[in-house]
């Protein structure tokens, strides 16, 4: 059986972060969409979760449609079954990420970002799987006594820390 690797790069709106992930159950774009409405209100938000059985739509749930096309388009540039693109404004992953990981169809989460992305996808005859991501770009050297102070000032900042 013949196989391919592909990189596919994946863009969602400026001023957004998407979580990429795997999960196993159509129930996932409803359990998902209570998690975004239960943990953070107000947030907007657009899913995308891909079937991998019949009738193999892509599933979608969310409260922005433009974020919901952002994220449907995520879904369909990657093609593997049982992934969903969950695409977030005025919240940040950290806020959602413990909640979705103990949801009990998400089986994984692969990144979640504001970087430029791609995704490692493998093509079958079967089908399309998630390999891994590509999360921004690779390290330029190690932090300085003033690039340390820049970060601890930009996490209290946003008030992560005290």
């Amino acid at each position: 059986m013949d196989a391919a690797i592909q990189v596919v790069p994946l863009s969602f709106p400026e001023g957004t972060n998407i979580v990429v992930g795997q999960s196993h159950f159509i129930k996932t774009a409803e359990d998902i969409a209570e998690i975004m409405a239960g943990t953070v209100p107000g947030a907007k938000y657009g899913l995308a979760f891909s079937e991998a059985s019949m009738p193999c739509l892509i599933r979608t749930e969310g409260n922005d449609p433009a974020l919901v096309a952002a994220a449907v388009a995520c879904a369909r540039a990657v093609g593997a079954g049982h992934s969903f693109y969950l695409v977030l404004k005025g919240c940040y992953p950290i806020n959602v990420l413990n909640q979705l990981k103990s949801c009990p169809e998400v089986a994984r989460i692969f990144c979640a970002t504001a970087n430029p992305l791609q995704v490692i996808v493998a093509r079958t005859a079967q089908g399309a799987g998630i390999m891994g991501v590509v999360d921004g770009e690779s390290p330029k050297g190690v932090e300085t006594d003033a690039d340390r102070a820049d970060r601890r000032a930009m996490l209290r900042k946003f008030g992560y820390k005290f």
